[in-house]
């Protein structure tokens, strides 16, 4: 590992492209395996199927791989600004291609309209983690937002459940449950933490007003995204997105940002 660090260091934007090939090296892997019929009926839902398929890979990997930076080497989250380590460094290029990667997908394939929520999403992560792997500052800051993934790999299932008309089954029902628990823990705590650690120390990082900017509108976005899961999951009864004959109700298909 400290022999791959000076290449990364020293060629980071190849190193994420690098990154982002693999990562479609992936989704062309994932299209191989078996989907729900249900799913096989509709072009978008088909797309949505794999896009959040890459999105679970990612969130396994990095959701474990930054709790395990944080449990080893415990300083990362008393200096976000300037501590990294190799491994640190390299979690933060590999999420920095998947996001590239993503970002590419949901372009190309003609769903940027209807997807600029996660856009939007990755625009802000992209430009914080660009930012982090090119001056070698902010690396742990970068680590510790991942804490966001192991939240992430609970609101794939939850989609992924929807999007093949799972939602009445026990593992929705308990999976909503622990969803809204690790959005809280994970996603919530995570970023208000990031952003107490900026405004307690603006005054010496680099960029603070950047950061906290960035931290400001992914507060706001993640606090009304929790509003409309609670709202989706346990206060409305919404009609199934999956007629009685398997298919797919065209006017129901933005409830997979719900």
């Amino acid at each position: 590992m400290e022999a791959l660090l000076p290449v990364l260091w020293g060629y980071p934007i190849p190193s994420v492209l690098v990154c982002a090939l693999l990562f479609r090296v992936v989704d062309q892997f994932l299209q191989r395996l078996p989907v729900p019929k249900v799913v096989q009926q509709d072009k978008f839902y088909a797309w949505r199927w794999r896009n959040l398929s890459v999105s679970m890979v990612h969130s396994l990997l990095t959701g474990t791989w930054a709790v395990t930076c944080v449990v080893v080497w415990p300083e990362t989250l008393q200096d976000l600004h300037l501590y990294h380590t190799p491994l640190s460094y390299l979690l933060v290029c590999v999420s920095t291609g998947y996001f590239v990667q993503d970002a590419c997908d949901i372009i190309y394939t003609g769903h940027a309209r209807s997807s600029w929520e996660f856009l939007l999403h990755h625009v802000l992560v992209l430009s914080c983690f660009l930012y982090a792997i090119c001056s070698q500052l902010y690396v742990a800051g970068a680590v510790v937002a991942l804490f966001v993934e192991v939240n992430s790999v609970t609101l794939h299932l939850r989609l992924l459940l929807k999007l093949a008309g799972a939602q009445s089954t026990p593992l929705y029902q308990i999976n909503k449950v622990v969803n809204i628990i690790t959005y809280v823990i994970f996603r919530l705590f995570t970023q208000f933490y990031l952003t107490w650690y900026i405004l307690s120390n603006y005054a010496s990082l680099d960029n603070a007003g950047f950061f906290l900017i960035c931290m400001i509108v992914m507060n706001i976005m993640m606090s009304i995204y929790l509003y409309r899961l609670i709202r989706a999951d346990f206060f409305t009864r919404r009609k199934s997105s999956i007629t009685q004959n398997g298919t797919h109700n065209n006017n129901l298909k933005k409830f997979l940002t719900d």
